[in-house]
């Protein structure tokens, strides 16, 4: 069916690409070449995730319509007794949605980067990590068993190793590398031993009910929802069982998304260049966590403690992030913290049981952060790579598109009516306060919490524009660097 090859199109196109640039490109050292295939394996990829999720051209109801998953099963690795394991895909709106904005998004990174990155000896290897990272990315969304999501899982891990070091022969870019890798592993262990626990509750891994071969596969999280919900207390989460599993794969999640007290590789993470930057912070990696929560909601909500816990480690991170972010001065490093804030907005609202609200901030993040990242990007590089604000200031009256670029994403970050972000943080902090019943008091508190962020984020965001647009010129402050592109 068409269906199926889209569905497999989305995801390998990239890989594709990535072979193709390190095994030619990496030969020719031919810019446009990397360019092209780089930027066109993307687009293919993005051309068929909305064909696939919209239905159009397919003659069949689109992935965010239909009442069932599209699937694609492409092979079985193993099959031992009642444990199967197969690379297979299934689109459906989660994942649906998850995939036309990656794909988009990830289509103008990396037409920027295109630009961004001309001069660079090792442009070719660049588009080929891009390219990687973003077939371990869709691998994550797309698989149809949590297994193959960890392959995803991990590759992305791998790529953003890749991704954050590419300046090998910068002491600062090797540092934050590595702390990234072994940050996000700290947090892995715990995804895998959630794996082999809920294997071990359901006899199943897979997170749809399917037919394969004439064999009926259980959903994994059909099972856990007809299980009884684990009354709230803290032995519950070493008890072995729904909880366990939830509190597991959350540790993961904080590893991957950034959230305490996991969340010190992301600002460190500046060091790679820019549109890695925009990639790894806006709509993928980061927002990996969040997908597993939301993907995985039928454990939590079965396990009101662990629900806790994600909405206490959300709300904290997203009030400490803002705080940091307050006296940064690095233009890059105030849009790292922000990330890390804005992820705890969306763990906070799958702790309140607000998925939807989740999924719809992740969204609007995705375009906003992207779009102030690529922005940052821009002033850096007419600012001869000076990142500090206090050397800038007046910036409008010479880079005016860049200005009302970042403006628009400024205004939408600050929550502003009538912009995404505002939306968004609107029905989180709706959730939140509505979420008295099972919360009690305390939901009153993370909503209080919530809203001081949203207006902290007001703050240093405004204090990044007028910084970097406003007020008198700096430049004559400007230090001298070294002529590399972050």
């Amino acid at each position: 069916m068409i269906e199926n090859n889209l569905l497999s199109l989305i995801i390998f196109a990239p890989l594709v690409g990535a072979v193709v640039n390190w095994l030619v490109g990496g030969r020719l050292k031919n810019e446009l070449f990397s360019s092209v295939v780089g930027c066109s394996t993307i687009a293919i990829s993005t051309i068929a995730a909305f064909m696939l999720a919209f239905g159009i051209g397919t003659g069949q109801t689109g992935a965010l319509f239909a009442e069932r998953p599209i699937f694609d099963q492409i092979w079985t690795w193993m099959q031992v007794g009642g444990f199967r394991a197969d690379f297979g895909l299934a689109m459906d709106p989660l994942s649906g949605i998850y995939a036309c904005f990656i794909t988009f998004v990830g289509l103008l990174i990396h037409l920027f980067s295109a630009g961004y990155m001309h001069g660079d000896k090792g442009f070719y290897r660049f588009f080929a990590y891009l390219n990687l990272f973003m077939f371990s990315m869709l691998t994550l969304i797309l698989a149809d068993n949590i297994l193959l999501m960890f392959v995803g899982w991990e590759g992305v891990g791998l790529c953003s190793y890749l991704l954050i070091g590419y300046y090998i022969k910068r002491d600062e870019a090797r540092r934050a590398a590595k702390k990234a890798f072994v940050m996000n592993r700290i947090g892995d262990w715990g995804v895998l031993i959630g794996i082999f626990l809920l294997f071990t509750l359901t006899g199943s891994i897979s997170f749809f009910d399917k037919t394969v071969d004439g064999q009926h596969v259980a959903s994994s999280l059909n099972v856990i929802a007809q299980m009884a919900q684990e009354p709230f207390g803290w032995g519950t989460i070493f008890a072995g069982g729904i909880t366990s599993v939830a509190v597991l794969l959350f540790i993961g999640a904080t590893g991957k998304s950034a959230q305490i007290p996991l969340f010190t590789w992301l600002p460190d993470a500046m060091a790679g260049p820019t549109p890695v930057s925009a990639l790894i912070h806006a709509a993928t990696m980061v927002t990996a966590g969040v997908y597993m929560v939301v993907r995985c909601n039928a454990i939590f909500q079965n396990a009101p403690t662990a629900m806790f816990i994600v909405a206490i480690i959300g709300c904290a991170t997203a009030l400490f992030a803002a705080t940091i972010g307050l006296a940064q001065n690095d233009i890059k490093k105030v849009l790292a913290y922000s990330t890390v804030s804005q992820l705890g907005y969306m763990f906070l609202a799958c702790g309140v049981g607000a998925f939807v609200a989740a999924i719809f901030h992740v969204m609007t993040h995705a375009f906003f952060k992207a779009l102030l990242f690529l922005g940052s990007g821009s002033v850096i590089h007419g600012m001869h790579h000076e990142q500090d604000m206090r050397r800038m200031g007046n910036l409008r009256k010479y880079m005016p598109i860049t200005y009302i670029t970042m403006g628009a994403a400024w205004l939408a970050i600050c929550g502003i009516p009538i912009w995404a972000g505002f939306f968004s943080k609107d029905e989180i902090l709706f959730k939140t306060f509505a979420a008295s019943g099972p919360l009690g008091n305390w939901a009153y508190v993370l909503w209080a919490i919530g809203l001081a962020t949203a207006v902290l984020t007001a703050v240093y965001m405004t204090r990044l524009m007028v910084m970097t647009f406003f007020g008198e010129e700096r430049f004559h402050l400007a230090s001298r660097r070294p002529p590399c592109r972050r």
